[in-house]
């Protein structure tokens, strides 16, 4: 496949020539991204840990107060992406994996309520993905997948040039699918490193960087973990694109050579050579896509 690198017309919404502006959100399982956006661009931002552990009235109250830092008397409506089952139209957020105390927080409402601004919430790797569509160089691509490897594993799917979301926006999750003596989310995520080896992921980047065999060898252990979840989306959905995403990708030098080994052995080698695996190299394409939530309102 060819990439085409050059530069995109903007699909942002104007009014009387002028970008509107908007807030995307990407609330991941354990850091807060809030962005004030206009014309495809991030006006500023801020980035935070959260306490993904405490009640459901303090999450919300940190989304809040990051929203409300970036807040602006133009800013025209609110995108968030959660990693979560929701319902996007009633902005309704189920069982977030990562968030226990959100097992059924009406969003929406609540930051309709709170700013009186319109409010769209969708998965966050959906929204992940529609930045990287938008706003990568996949426009020109009819089918992709967004894959993030961070707190969790995560599948965003444009299909057929839109987002594909399933019937109660549950497409996707296939890092629940049973594999070895758990899920794929176990091996194919940060999980991997604090779960099963008792490690910090972060460190073992660190070391990996200066040489140290065992994180090494435990960085190609991983790699080759990634190989099921690729062959996974493969199978499922032969996109043309798979755009990697999120904390642990950053790790992918590290990791490529064994998941390739595995992918070697993949029973369809035509489907995995004619898919290109690319590395997001938008480190806003979340919130970017959040904010996107918005643009057909």
């Amino acid at each position: 496949m060819i990439v085409d690198t050059s530069p995109h017309t903007s699909i942002w919404p104007r009014t009387n020539g002028i970008a509107k502006t908007r807030i995307g959100v990407d609330l991941g399982g354990t850091k807060l991204h809030v962005a004030r956006t206009s014309a495809q661009q991030v006006v500023a931002e801020s980035r935070q840990r959260y306490n993904a552990m405490a009640s459901a009235d303090n999450v919300l109250s940190t989304l809040i107060q990051a929203i409300e830092q970036q807040m602006s008397t133009e800013v025209e409506g609110i995108g968030v992406g959660v990693p979560s089952i929701v319902n996007p139209e009633l902005g309704i957020v189920y069982e977030t994996a990562n968030i226990p105390s959100w097992r059924e927080m009406p969003l929406k409402a609540e930051l309709e309520r709170h700013f009186g601004l319109p409010v769209a919430v969708n998965n966050d790797v959906n929204c992940f993905v529609l930045g990287e569509y938008h706003y990568g160089h996949w426009r020109n691509c009819r089918n992709m997948v967004g894959m993030c490897l961070g707190t969790g594993l995560g599948v965003g799917l444009i299909l057929n040039g839109q987002l594909y979301t399933g019937h109660t926006c549950g497409a996707g999750e296939l890092g629940e699918l049973p594999y070895a003596d758990g899920v794929l989310e176990n091996y194919c995520s940060g999980q991997f490193f604090e779960r099963i080896h008792g490690r910090d992921g972060g460190e073992v980047y660190r070391l990996a960087a200066s040489g140290d065999a065992e994180a090494l060898a435990l960085l190609g252990e991983f790699g080759k973990h990634v190989a099921q979840a690729l062959s996974t989306v493969l199978l499922a959905y032969n996109p043309q694109v798979i755009v990697l995403g999120g904390s642990v990708a950053r790790a992918f030098p590290y990791f490529d050579n064994a998941m390739k080994s595995v992918m070697a052995q993949f029973p369809f080698q035509t489907l995995w050579h004619s898919t290109t695996l690319a590395l997001s190299e938008n480190p806003n394409a979340a919130v970017l896509g959040a904010a996107s939530l918005l643009l057909r309102d």
